[in-house]
Formats: C-alpha cells, structure tokens, sequence
C-alpha cells in the first residue's frame, strides 16, 4: 500500500489523473503576497519547487524546459541583442539566455521576488548566471512593465509564467499581446509557455488567436518533453512580427552546451501532430 505521507501529489481534476513524487522531507514553506511556495527534496529529482499546489520545477529535469523555452527562439532571430523574460524567477531561463554571446542584455521581471531568493538558495545551479553584467533582475508587475515601455526597445520577449491563474492570468490575453508586439523591434519575437497540447488545446488555440488578433504576422507552437509536468509533453508558442529566421549554421555551432537541445531538436519541435494541427483547423472554422 502507497505510504501518500511521504508523497507530494498534484491533483489535475479537469483531466482526471496526478502525478506524485517521492519526498524526503519538505525544506521550505512560505506565504508570500502572490503566492504559496513550498521547496522539497526528492527521492529522484532533487528539489522541487510547488507555487499554489502546482509543481513548478525539479533540479533532475528542468533543462528541457528552460532550453526550449531559449535557444529555439533566440536562434530564430538575426540578430537577439536585447532580451526581456517575463516571470523567470527560478533565472533558468535567463541563465539559457545569457549563454548567448550576441546578448547584450537580459532584463528579468518577476512579479515575486521570494521566487528568485529561493531559487538562489535551493537551486543555485540555475543562478549562476544571475552576476552577470548584461542581466538586470526585476521585481514588478510583467504586464505593468511592457505596458509601459518604449517601442521598438527588445528584440525578444520570453514570457516564463505559471499557468493562466492569479498574478499570471493576464499574461494570456490579447491586450498584453498588442503591448508586447508594440515593444518588440522589428523582427521581434514573443515566446510563451503553451501549457500541455494534450490536455490544454482549448487554451493553446486561444493563445494563438490572441497573438494573431493582437497582430503578429505569424505563430508558431513547439513541442517537447517536461515529465513533472500535466502528461508530461508541454509547449511554447512564437509569435513573430515578420517571422522566424533560423540560423542554422549557428545552431550546429552552438559555443555552448546543452542538455537537450540540438540542431536536429529545433528542427523537429515544429512539427505538429495530426491531432493538433486538425484542432487548429476546427477552431478556425468555427470561430
């Protein structure tokens, strides 16, 4: 018989299943004015991190995530000098960003800053790039942020958010989508995490209306593993003011290395399954 006090179980209601991890003990809790954190060790993925009941982020499989949330995108713009994250506040993300030396500077803004002194102290692998002198870490509002800004004044735009509830749901819609467009440079490109195109279809192809209706002349929704994860496949999706410029050459020439992602992955990411693509087709008919 499974001994469920020596679990942490995410519950997904709405799909009907959960997935558990084997804890040793909890390390931290914390109510902080956005949000509940929780940080445990592992029996298998190291430390974990729970906001609001969810699972955020393991030490053992992260690098998919923050690789694939990075690389595809910043490799997909000629030239990515400039570069805003959007939440990020366990840094993987920037940490990916900063390893490109075309970067000339990476502003973080994440909304709670609890998340990110956490982060430092329970996963400092991922903040080592947090000293460098191109990255700026931002404690405010996201939405407030872009809202405010200049245009033309980045190049690419990571949104690295929880999913659509609480201090994230405005991140999802077609007005900070217009505002993000408005900032970015001419071929600039917005990534956000998609959530799981098994289980979240109808909240991709809202997304995807959204960042269509709010202007972008293309849209693009990559796929790849993440186990901790709902089903354990998740995805991003590019919205482009022109479109997407693979530098191919670059990318088999990576001056750094990673733990998943390739030439051969970027390549493949794109392609859709037949279930998606033929959801998108429905939604287009019908809306």
């Amino acid at each position: 018989m499974l001994d469920t006090a020596h679990w942490f179980t995410e519950v997904d209601r709405n799909n009907h299943c959960a997935f558990s991890l084997k804890i040793k003990r909890k390390l931290h809790e914390e109510q902080t004015a956005f949000q509940k954190i929780e940080i445990y060790e592992t029996e298998g993925f190291g430390n974990l991190m729970v906001i609001d009941g969810c699972v955020m982020l393991t030490s053992r499989d992260n690098f998919f995530y923050h690789e694939m949330m990075t690389h595809p995108a910043l490799y997909s713009h000629p030239a990515p000098e400039r570069v805003w994250i959007i939440g990020g506040g366990d840094c993987g993300s920037l940490k990916e960003v900063l390893k490109h030396p075309e970067v000339k500077s990476a502003i973080q803004i994440e909304i709670d800053e609890r998340v990110t002194r956490l982060a430092e102290r329970y996963f400092p692998e991922l903040c080592e790039a947090n000293g460098d002198p191109r990255a700026q870490l931002k404690f405010q509002d996201g939405i407030l942020w872009v809202s405010e800004a200049r245009p033309d004044s980045v190049e690419v735009i990571i949104v690295d958010s929880t999913d659509p509830l609480g201090p994230a749901e405005g991140l999802f819609t077609e007005d900070f989508y217009r505002n993000c467009r408005r900032c970015l440079s001419r071929d600039g490109i917005l990534v956000q995490q998609s959530e799981s195109p098994f289980f979240h279809l109808d909240l991709l192809n809202a997304m995807r209306s959204a960042m269509e209706a709010a202007g972008f002349n293309e849209v693009h929704t990559l796929f790849f593993p993440q186990p901790v994860y709902p089903s354990g496949w998740w995805s991003a999706t590019l919205a482009c003011k022109t479109g997407l410029f693979p530098r191919w050459q670059e990318i088999r020439q990576m001056p750094f290395s990673t733990r998943y992602y390739n030439l051969a992955i970027h390549q493949a990411a794109f392609a859709a399954p037949n279930f998606f693509s033929q959801a998108l087709s429905k939604a287009l008919r019908t809306g």
